[in-house]
């Protein structure tokens, strides 16, 4: 433990203060505004997303205030900073309600300043807009144009309606092939659920765990086959980060550093990679509307409605807080115009 003591001399010179000055001992330094909001992201255990967008967007807010610190600012400066996001930089609703959280997180767990001025403050209201969705004879032309690591990510997407980044980091152990199901850990909202292990990629999923174990014993070998465990586990079970039930069933190709931890591991697929892999597949296969792997997603839950599955069952597999949200997925269980026939269809209706 470093002890600081400081004594006050009775004559300083202008030269002798600047020196004492450069000399100030690390302890009385005051942290940096960001490394503040860094630790207090990490303490409360937000997502490195979360904490990479989050401080995008304060150091952002500072540079448009021409580097003002926030504590000088107030409800002015922040509003006029979302106004501009959204009349200048034109950015979504969501966007921009995200921008608002960030700052938000700054006042009130960084600088503990207690701002009823920013409740005030009105969220943009998000536009209520139909998922796109995929025919299964669409689904069937996007997974043919789909191959290899990442072709069995999309496929797996499709068949258990996770999202893309629970994909990615599903691990060994959260898949049971003797129950049919993948254990979805720390979903969205920090929540965990069971969804559905489709039974035609049960073969082809076990066929490619055998290889990512091999590449676990190569790793081993070679003093690395540490992978990155959640919420301090690694200090509780420091053996597990090395066992073969914490690997992530999609791992990275190569090696990489950990920007948190600064050692050297296997992380997770890139999920760069699917992105790009579902946006050629439907370039191939000449869809003419935009498609992500949430469209499998929006897809799977579509298909289970139609082939009869009750909703509370859907919403249960998706992970949905509230039914109203699995609800959006019923518009397309009518027929086109909700079920209604245009008088231009009806049998009597003259023909050009």
């Amino acid at each position: 433990m470093t002890i600081c003591i400081f004594m006050q001399p009775l004559y300083l010179t202008s030269s002798a203060a600047t020196t004492l000055t450069l000399q100030q001992p690390e302890c009385t330094r005051k942290p940096r505004l960001l490394d503040r909001v860094r630790d207090r992201i990490r303490y409360k255990h937000y997502s490195i997303r979360t904490e990479q967008a989050y401080l995008d967007w304060i150091r952002r807010f500072i540079w448009f205030n021409h580097r003002r610190h926030p504590e000088d600012m107030g409800a002015a400066e922040v509003e006029a900073y979302l106004t501009n996001l959204a009349t200048v930089g034109g950015v979504a609703a969501a966007t921009q309600n995200q921008a608002k959280s960030a700052l938000l997180f700054l006042y009130r767990e960084v600088l503990g300043v207690a701002l009823p001025w920013l409740d005030g403050i009105e969220g943009a209201k998000l536009p209520k807009r139909m998922p796109v969705v995929l025919s299964r004879s669409e689904v069937d032309a996007l997974l043919s144009n789909v191959s290899g690591f990442a072709g069995l990510i999309v496929h797996l997407l499709y068949g258990s309606g996770m999202r893309l980044m629970e994909g990615v980091r599903l691990r060994v152990k959260d898949i049971d092939f003797d129950r049919r199901e993948l254990m979805v850990r720390d979903g969205k909202g920090g929540k965990d659920r069971v969804t559905v292990l489709p039974e035609a990629l049960a073969d082809r999923l076990r066929l490619h765990l055998a290889w990512v174990k091999a590449t676990h014993l190569d790793d081993l070998a070679r003093g690395y086959g540490h992978v990155h465990l959640p919420f301090a586990l690694a200090r509780k079970y420091p053996s597990a980060n090395r066992e073969w039930c914490w690997q992530y069933a999609f791992p990275a190709l190569g090696l990489s550093v950990d920007p948190r931890t600064g050692k050297t591991q296997r992380h997770h697929f890139n999920e760069q990679s699917v992105q790009r892999a579902v946006r050629q597949a439907a370039r191939d296969a000449g869809f003419d509307k935009p498609v992500s792997p949430h469209t499998l997603r929006h897809s799977f839950a579509t298909h289970l409605l139609e082939n009869g599955y009750d909703i509370r069952t859907v919403q249960e597999l998706l992970g949905h807080k509230d039914v109203s949200t699995t609800m959006i997925y019923t518009h397309v269980l009518n027929r086109g115009g909700r079920g209604v026939f245009s008088p231009l269809d009806h049998p009597g209706a003259s023909r050009r």
